[in-house]
């Protein structure tokens, strides 16, 4: 068991040497030499590390947008936190050694699948499926399963997730990159998908995001980093004007507080660049590597990666995704109180990631037009699934927890409305 946690605790739960590892196979099965497995690997690794360091940019901004925005409005809430009840499952809960289990469980059950059906995708976003062991854990316990099936179904649940979520994306990611080699590995995929479809119904495909013609004296907007940057800095400024200089002074120091929300803004465009550079030397390098593990174990097997895997294909759907998921957000927090729901922040992370990816699916199959209405539909949809569950986790002992990855909420919701019930019902069954 300790070696076991050991693997689970230092090597797959650091994604970029679970992925260098799967890159150092696939050369290796592919008989490259030694200088091409060393480069392919170390490289592999390189593109997932500055992947996250512009992550880590972007999320490290956010914070702080998230901190003004709320004080800026006057808002009060839930904040929805995976990190939190995965925090409170394995220290108050003692649920660790079975969440880590049902982690591995996940990816095992992940390759029987892609290997024996015709849904050959790898889910290789370690922190979602982590994510999900958490959830499918957690909720298992609270049905009554034992800890051997707990882990087992868990896994079986949660390694379905990690297949199907893939696949039934796949057809539109196809469209938006052009080619067969990647796929969509992230937990939200319901939401793109809901999105997408509010998109095709609504919306205009002719007219991209991409294509968008701006007048001469705003050209400079179709570079990329400009439009991103313009957006957000005004984003930042605006916020940081309602919020007021107490609110930002621990941080600003002796800057003046609308300065330190155009650097901000300014952060956010570098953490951006990063990102994207980081997406294209993984890219550059994990698919090729990929085929070598695809021909020995999993013929014809796809690497489903992170969601920023697709943002180069689209940037300003991107932003026009974040922009639009946040109005929706907003507008979900001040609505689903009134139907007795609870009161749910805006989350700027999963905005801007999940808003980010749902706003190119948009685009691909309505355009502008359709980015803009499908981007405030799935900010609706990803306020409405997690503050069905407040209610749960609270009868649970979560006060005032939810989970954000809508792809893990609809899991959790099935052991609620659909496995609970059916083990009572198979209890009493056995009592008669």
């Amino acid at each position: 068991m300790a070696v076991l946690n050991f693997i689970i605790n230092n090597i797959l739960t650091q994604a970029f040497i679970t992925i260098g590892l799967i890159a150092f196979i696939g050369l290796l099965a592919q008989k490259k030499s030694f200088g091409d497995i060393v480069s392919g690997t170390f490289k592999t690794m390189l593109g997932y590390l500055v992947l996250s360091a512009g992550s880590s940019i972007i999320v490290q901004v956010l914070i702080y947008f998230g901190e003004i925005f709320t004080a800026g409005f006057g808002m009060q809430g839930i904040v929805p936190s995976i990190e939190a009840v995965n925090g409170q499952a394995m220290n108050e809960l003692g649920l660790g050694n079975q969440i880590a289990l049902a982690f591995l469980g996940i990816f095992l059950v992940n390759i029987i699948i892609a290997r024996l059906t015709k849904w050959k995708y790898i889910f290789l976003t370690g922190q979602a499926i982590l994510w999900m062991a958490t959830m499918v854990i957690v909720f298992g316990a609270d049905v009554g399963l034992g800890v051997v099936p707990n882990i087992i179904i868990g896994s079986i649940i949660g390694g379905i997730f990690a297949v199907a979520m893939p696949a039934i994306a796949q057809p539109i990611v196809r469209k938006i990159t052009g080619s067969d080699d990647i796929a969509l590995g992230h937990f939200c995929t319901i939401g793109y998908l809901f999105a997408a479809l509010v998109s095709k119904i609504s919306g205009n495909k002719e007219n991209s995001t991409e294509d968008i013609e701006l007048p001469s004296s705003l050209s400079f907007l179709n570079d990329t980093y400009l439009s991103v940057g313009f957006v957000m800095i005004l984003l930042f400024i605006i916020t940081a004007i309602f919020a007021g200089p107490e609110v930002v002074a621990e941080r600003t120091g002796n800057l003046n507080y609308i300065v330190y929300a155009f650097t901000q803004g300014m952060q956010f465009v570098v953490g951006v660049y990063v990102l994207l550079a980081g997406v294209r030397l993984l890219l550059g390098e994990i698919v090729p590597a990929f085929r070598g593990i695809a021909l020995k174990i999993v013929p014809d097997a796809k690497p489903a990666l992170d969601c920023p895997v697709l943002f180069p294909y689209a940037p300003n759907a991107v932003t026009l995704g974040f922009v639009s998921t946040t109005i929706g957000t907003v507008i979900g927090m001040l609505f689903f109180p009134k139907i007795g729901l609870a009161m749910l922040l805006p989350g700027m992370l999963s905005n801007f990631f999940a808003g980010g990816t749902a706003g190119i699916f948009c685009n691909e199959v309505g355009g502008t037009r359709g980015t803009i209405i499908g981007g405030i539909a799935h900010g609706l949809f990803i306020t409405l699934l997690p503050a069905l569950l407040v209610m749960i986790f609270n009868s649970m002992g979560f006060i005032n927890a939810t989970a954000t990855d809508v792809d893990t909420v609809a899991a959790a919701l099935l052991y609620a409305w659909i496995i609970k019930p059916i083990i009572g019902f198979v209890g009493i069954w056995n009592v008669f």
